[in-house]
């Protein structure tokens, strides 16, 4: 008979933990390898936590009906088409950057959000995060101009973040193209040159949990807040992007975005 505290633990079964769905055989095993493992115990109370605060935020309108302009029924043989495609995108971008992990249990991003701008995020990451002379078009010692340009252009309050607490820089922005719409994309760096990316645009969708997306080297987290989506993009190292991210997170709360 095997012996399922043998059995190395998976990150989908950290997720599942997290998530009340694991099997119960395999609770006292969860439990006995994040006693034994800090760095996963930690990784557990950051999701637990995180997915405390948007559950408080945001189970109140959790079960409100789907809009009428938002009903399959409303949509164009076109619009069907164009849907159906996106989530066949979508599977094959899960199979290529070797999965996507919930990072808290609640309300989700439909497949076709999540894989267009975690897509179009990792992609202009790629492209200018290696850029050495003109990886950005405003500089980030013009805070200001860039936020009150990134504001007007995309149509929503754009605020470059404060990240010197991760050791973090601002180097600039730049307007790129977004899944619906104008995409303001911010570009950090620390003091040995690595580099996170900040991505954003209108979403059709208004309530969602951070969520895991990886290609090569790059990782990025998804989620969407009051009618606009963002990535935040840098190392695969889930712990630091973790935390860039919930630092951004948090400050786009307390200015209202």
């Amino acid at each position: 008979m095997t012996d399922d505290h043998n059995i190395p633990v998976t990150e989908d079964e950290l997720h599942a933990y997290v998530d009340n769905e694991l099997p119960a055989d395999r609770r006292a095993a969860v439990e006995a390898w994040i006693a034994a493992h800090p760095d996963d115990a930690a990784r557990v109370t950051s999701w637990r936590a995180m997915s405390d605060a948007l559950h408080a935020k945001y189970d109140s309108v959790a079960n409100e009906p789907v809009p009428p302009r938002l009903s399959v029924d409303t949509l164009s043989r076109t619009s069907r088409r164009w849907v159906m495609g996106a989530i066949a995108a979508s599977l094959v971008m899960f199979a290529a950057g070797g999965g996507a992990g919930w990072m808290a249990r609640g309300a989700s991003a439909t497949p076709s959000v999540f894989a267009n701008f975690t897509g179009d995020a990792l992609e202009a990451h790629k492209l200018y995060a290696v850029e050495v002379r003109h990886p950005v078009e405003v500089a980030g010692n013009e805070r200001a101009h860039l936020q009150q340009w990134l504001t007007k252009r995309c149509g929503y309050e754009v605020r470059a973040p404060e990240l010197d607490a991760t050791g973090l820089k601002l180097v600039g922005g730049r307007l790129l193209p977004g899944p619906t719409g104008p995409a303001a994309f911010l570009m950090y760096e620390n003091a040995s040159g690595e580099r996170f990316t900040i991505y954003a645009s209108r979403a059709a969708t208004e309530a969602t949990q951070m969520r895991y997306a990886s290609s090569g080297s790059n990782g990025a987290l998804f989620w969407a807040d009051r009618g606009v989506g963002y990535v935040v993009s840098g190392t695969t190292d889930r712990t630091r992007l973790e935390h860039v991210a919930r630092m951004v997170y948090d400050q786009n709360e307390k200015v209202g975005l």
